[in-house]
C-alpha cells in the first residue's frame, strides 16, 4: 500500500498555485508546507484530505522523464471538474474527460500535463451517476 507520493516542480510557487486549484476540485487541500529550514534542503507542500496528506510537491528540477500520478475520485463530475480545474490553473490538456473502455467499461478519467509536463490524471471507476 503507497502511503505517499509526490514530484519535483521548476517553480514552487507556481506549482504549489496549480495543484491548490487542479487538486482542490477533487477534495484535497494544501495540509502542510515546510520550508527549506525544515527539510534540510528545499520547500515542500503536502496536499490531501485532511488529516493527511498523501500528494508532495517540493521544489527542484523536474523529475525526468515527467511523472504519472493518477487521483480517484467518487463520480464522474469530479473528474470533469478536475480537469477544467486544472486548465484554468495552467495545465494542458493531454486526454479530455471520457470513458477509456480499453482498460475496463467504466474507468472514466481526464489527463492534465501540470507546468513542469508531469501527467495528473482523475479517475473514476464507477458507472455514470445522474
Amino acid at each position: 500500500m503507497i502511503d505517499h507520493t509526490g514530484v519535483t516542480v521548476g517553480d514552487f510557487e507556481a506549482g504549489k498555485a496549480f495543484y491548490i486549484a487542479a487538486l482542490g476540485a477533487i477534495g484535497y487541500e494544501k495540509l502542510m508546507e515546510f520550508g527549506a529550514e525544515i527539510t534540510g534542503s528545499v520547500p515542500v507542500a503536502g496536499f490531501g484530505e485532511p488529516p493527511k496528506p498523501d500528494f508532495w510537491i517540493s521544489a527542484g528540477t523536474p523529475n525526468r522523464p515527467a511523472i504519472h500520478v493518477a487521483f480517484r475520485v467518487a463520480n464522474r463530475a469530479t473528474v470533469r471538474a478536475f480537469h477544467a480545474a486544472a486548465l484554468a490553473a495552467g495545465g494542458t490538456c493531454n486526454g479530455p474527460p471520457g470513458l477509456r473502455a480499453h482498460y475496463h467499461p467504466n474507468y472514466y478519467g481526464a489527463f492534465v500535463r501540470d507546468p513542469d509536463g508531469h501527467n495528473i490524471e482523475a479517475v473514476c471507476h464507477e458507472p455514470e451517476t445522474p
